[in-house]
């Protein structure tokens, strides 16, 4: 499994403080936006060169880690 701290970081200097793939200007949600459209990561790759599928795992751990961390609070019906 990728730690996502080795591929990911969070600089305010840098995209207004997204995480991006460390060392671009490449945004984690971007990543996991062109994956739900059904983009595969042989294509995303191929279209941000320099980004790598371990690049692209750490954006998938990043997020996993992010949404384990959510609180959640049921709303109850009025």
């Amino acid at each position: 499994m990728v730690d996502w701290r080795e591929r990911i970081e969070i600089n305010p200097d840098v995209m207004t403080g997204k995480p991006i793939i460390r060392g671009t200007r490449l945004t984690v949600d971007l990543v996991i936006e062109l994956l739900a459209e059904g983009w595969t990561v042989d294509q995303i790759i191929a279209e941000y060169p320099g980004v790598s599928s371990e690049d692209v795992a750490g954006c998938l751990a990043y997020a996993s880690a992010v949404i384990k961390e959510e609180k959640v609070f049921p709303a109850h019906a009025v």
